[in-house]
C-alpha cells in the first residue's frame, strides 16, 4: 500500500532562503569592495566565501523550485524532489574550490603581502558578522528540516566565524602593524570551509546511494511491525530519502494462516502504516503481504 508522495521540506523555507541570500549579496558587495579599497586577503576571502554561499543558496532555491514545479509522472514517479540533493551535491564542490584557492592565495602573500589598511576592514567585517547572525536567525528552524536549508545554515555559520577571523586580524595589524595577520586569517576561513564542505558532501552521497537515513534503526523498525497484529515474518525491508524530510520504505510482509480474507488484510495494511507514521515519521510505504514459505519462491537478490 502506498500514500500520497509528500512534498520535500525545501519548498516551505523559500522565503528564508531569500531572505538569507539578500543578507548574503548585501555582505558580499560591502566586504568586495573594502577588500578592493585594502588589499585585505582575508576580507577578499571572505568575499569569495560569501560568494560561494550565496551561489549555493541561489541552487537551493532553483531546487526547491523545480522540485515544486515538476510534478510525477510516468518516468519520474516521485518528480524532481532529488535537484535539491544534486544542487547541495554542486554547492559543496564549490566550497571546497573555494577553499583550495584561499590556500593558495594566502601563501603567496606571506613572502611579499602588501600594507593593510586595518581600519575599513574592521568596519566591513563587523557590518558582515551582524548580517550574517541576523542570517543564522532567518534559517535555524528550517535547518533542521531540509538538507538545502541546512547547507545555507552551515555557509552562514562559517561566513560569520569568517568574520570574526577578519576582525581578530584587523585588530592585530592594527595593534602591533604585522599585516602577515591578514594571511593568517585567510587560512583560518579555509580551514572552515573544508569540513563543513565535506559534511555536505557525505549527507549528499548517502542520499543518492540510497543509504538508511541516520535517524531511523531498521532492527526497531522491524520489531516494531512484527508486533502488529497477524504479523509473523519481515523481510526485504528497505528505507531511504528521496530527498530531505522525505523518507520511504518498503517491506515483504508474511501474515500467519488466520489471515484469509480481504477485509483482514486491510486491516493489517492499516497497522503497518500508523505504526510507521506515528513512530517513525514515514508517510510513503509500500507493503507486499505474503503467506507463509512465499519467501522461499522469491530470488534472493536483497537482505
Amino acid at each position: 500500500m502506498g500514500h500520497d508522495h509528500a512534498h520535500g521540506s525545501g519548498v516551505r523555507h523559500r522565503g528564508r532562503l531569500i531572505v538569507a541570500l539578500a543578507l548574503s549579496l548585501t555582505v558580499l558587495v560591502v566586504e568586495a569592495i573594502a577588500a578592493w579599497l585594502t588589499d585585505s586577503l582575508a576580507l577578499l576571502a571572505d568575499a569569495g566565501h560569501v560568494l560561494g554561499d550565496s551561489a549555493g543558496i541561489v541552487m537551493a532555491l532553483a531546487a526547491v523550485t523545480v522540485a515544486q514545479m515538476g510534478r510525477p509522472g510516468s518516468r519520474r514517479t516521485f518528480g524532481y524532489h532529488r535537484t535539491e540533493v544534486l544542487a547541495a551535491g554542486l554547492n559543496g564542490l564549490v566550497l571546497v574550490g573555494l577553499a583550495a584557492w584561499v590556500v593558495v592565495s594566502a601563501v603567496r602573500r606571506f613572502g611579499d603581502g602588501p600594507e593593510i589598511d586595518a581600519v575599513p576592514v574592521l568596519i566591513a567585517a563587523g557590518v558582515g558578522l551582524v548580517a550574517n547572525v541576523v542570517a543564522l536567525l532567518v534559517l535555524r528552524d528550517g535547518a533542521q528540516e531540509s538538507l538545502n536549508v541546512r547547507g545555507a545554515y552551515l555557509e552562514v555559520l562559517g561566513d560569520a566565524l569568517g568574520s570574526v577571523a577578519v576582525i581578530a586580524s584587523a585588530v592585530v595589524v592594527l595593534t602591533t602593524g604585522w599585516d602577515a595577520a591578514d594571511a593568517v586569517a585567510s587560512l583560518l576561513i579555509a580551514a572552515m570551509i573544508v569540513p563543513r564542505a565535506i559534511s555536505l558532501l557525505r549527507e549528499v552521497a548517502e542520499v543518492l546511494l540510497e543509504g538508511t537515513p541516520r535517524d531511523v534503526d531498521l532492527d526497531e523498525l522491524r520489531s516494531h511491525l512484527l508486533g502488529c497484529t497477524g504479523v509473523v515474518d519481515v523481510h526485504d525491508l528497505h528505507v531511504w530519502t528521496i530527498t530531505s524530510g522525505m523518507p520511504v520504505m518498503s517491506a515483504h510482509v508474511v501474515v500467519d494462516d488466520s489471515v484469509t480474507r480481504m477485509g483482514q488484510a486491510h486491516e493489517v495494511l492499516d497497522q503497518l502504516s500508523a505504526c510507521l507514521s506515528d513512530h517513525f515519521d514515514v508517510e510513503h510505504s509500500t507493503f507486499q503481504i505474503e503467506p507463509a514459505g512465499h519467501v522461499d519462491s522469491e530470488p534472493h537478490i536483497h537482505h
